[in-house]
């Protein structure tokens, strides 16, 4: 399997899961022009796609869906709730019929030789969900827009070969930065975003010797660093109660304007 993130941050984000006879698209919140660049560097065509899983319908997520499953028709995979969000979001276009794929949270389904499981995440959306993507023995899990998480969330996220994780704001920042005080209490809140802290925290929560690679994704433009956001979670690991150093990490920040290293498992 390969994970790749074509985009991430919380201006868009596209993240590419694939493996060598099924290829898909978590979020398409880029361009359709970006879209296709980055499936041109990994050798993929639009009309290659198996199916794009959207995580939820906020702009950043959808931006490009309607322009570019147009014009592949790929089938669109959400909840029932994320769905009726797309749906109402002004920048969708008509679609054509038969491109909407309900599913369930806690209910896999297969996707050519990828097992798809989605699951519930907190964020103030309809009805948000992560995925975990399992072909063979590898399994890799995109897991952003966090406000919190509990045991269930660790529960989804056990034995995993590559995860692409939130490391959105470093709170400080957050705090003494510009954004008004409303937006700072939804971005630090239980249906926010995960700051670099806590995603250091879960990460802690899953990590085994069979974790290859980890990439922190969805990095906020105003309220975090890569280095810091790098460094911060590293110093998680280190001081936590796992066999674990930072050190020991494989671990790449995803940028929000260059597509990342494409991971092998």
């Amino acid at each position: 399997m390969r994970l790749c993130s074509i985009a991430s941050g919380s201006s868009g984000n596209c993240i590419y899961v694939g493996s060598e006879n099924t290829h898909l698209l978590i979020d398409t919140g880029i361009s359709k022009k970006r879209i296709d660049e980055g499936l041109k560097a990994l050798e993929v065509k639009g009309e290659e796609l198996e199916g794009i899983l959207i995580t939820h319908e906020h702009s950043d997520h959808i931006q490009g869906l309607g322009v570019f499953s147009r014009k592949y028709k790929i089938p669109i995979y959400a909840t029932p709730g994320t769905i009726r969000g797309i749906q109402s979001y002004n920048g969708l276009g008509k679609m054509p019929e038969g491109l909407w794929r309900p599913v369930q949270t806690d209910q896999s389904f297969l996707l050519g030789d990828i097992e798809v499981e989605p699951f519930a995440i907190s964020h103030d959306a309809n009805e948000p969900s992560g995925y975990r993507l399992n072909c063979g023995e590898k399994s890799i899990a995109v897991a952003t827009d966090l406000g919190e998480y509990d045991d269930y969330t660790v529960s989804r996220l056990q034995d995993l070969d590559a995860i692409l994780l939130e490391a959105n704001h470093d709170i400080h920042m957050l705090e003494v930065g510009s954004y008004p005080y409303y937006l700072k209490k939804r971005v630090m809140g239980a249906k926010g975003h995960l700051s670099n802290e806590l995603s250091g925290r879960l990460l802690c929560d899953i990590l085994h010797d069979g974790l290859k690679h980890v990439v922190l994704g969805h990095l906020s433009k105003e309220n975090n660093y890569p280095r810091l956001a790098y460094e911060t979670v590293k110093l998680e690991v280190t001081l936590g109660d796992n066999d674990y150093q930072g050190e020991d990490l494989d671990m790449i920040v995803a940028k929000r304007d260059k597509m990342s290293d494409i991971l092998t498992v």
